[in-house]
């Protein structure tokens, strides 16, 4: 594996490219060392630029990507030949080859979906207040294939044994996913660890989406590799990106 690179270790078509990048080489300095690729955390404006560059060389992008003002809400837009500058959603979808999806996270789960033909994806930010927004249905309704036809896989995020959350998290999440009493643990008094991904993949297969994968690395467990909000507060984020070459006898990763 290119440690800067985690590709998306799915079936999906070969002219589907996708997944994460990790916190390895970039010019980010301490405490965002160093491929920060958001500008949004307090990094140098001169080393996110730098680092987007690095990042569009070093996968051979077809173009910059759709970088979007992230709002742990639940809306997906649909990226096409207009402009889409930094439009404030949580999630992008394209039919078109070219355009490079992308969603930014520290913890969260970045999700990227395709339907079986490659003609149709998407990427998603979910954390818990868009999971219990719907954020995942929003984004299935937005292709033309069933769920059924679809294949979802999600990038590194926290895991359960890091996910410590308190009775509102919990409370919010109960009234509206009824599985989240299944996926929670006992912590400190009024304190819960939380099972995201496992909420994520329930509610995928609720709506019909068989085809789940992800690459169960914890991002507060692997300082080495990943950013993490929860473990160190200021810091960078990783991209989780998904596109569609023109050339369809491209081969799968970077």
């Amino acid at each position: 594996m290119d440690k800067t690179w985690i590709p998306a270790d799915w079936p999906a078509p070969a002219h589907v490219r996708a997944g994460t990048t990790t916190r390895l080489g970039g010019a980010s300095r301490p405490p965002f060392d160093g491929f920060n690729l958001a500008g949004h955390v307090g990094d140098d404006p001169d080393s996110v630029a730098e680092n987007r560059l690095q990042l569009q060389n070093q996968l051979n992008l077809p173009a910059v990507p759709n970088w979007l003002k992230q709002r742990h809400g639940n809306r997906v837009v649909e990226i096409n030949s207009g402009e889409m500058a930094e439009a404030e959603a949580d999630g992008a979808y394209t039919r078109e080859t070219g355009r490079v999806c992308a969603v930014l996270t520290a913890d969260c789960i970045p999700l990227l979906l395709c339907n079986k033909t490659g003609s149709e994806i998407a990427s998603v930010h979910i954390g818990w207040r868009g999971l219990c927004q719907g954020i995942i249905k929003t984004a299935l309704t937005m292709f033309n294939d069933a769920p059924r036809e679809l294949l979802a896989w999600s990038g590194p995020h926290i895991s359960q044994a890091n996910y410590e959350v308190g009775n509102d998290v919990v409370s919010a999440c109960s009234s509206v996913l009824p599985e989240t009493e299944s996926v929670i643990s006992q912590g400190r008094a009024g304190r819960w660890y939380l099972d995201l991904g496992q909420l994520v993949k329930t509610e995928l297969s609720r709506h019909g989406v068989a085809n789940i994968y992800g690459c169960n690395q914890c991002t507060c467990a692997r300082g080495d590799l990943l950013y993490s909000y929860r473990r160190d507060g200021v810091t960078g984020r990783m991209a989780s990106l998904i596109w569609m070459d023109a050339d369809k006898t491209t081969n799968q990763g970077s």
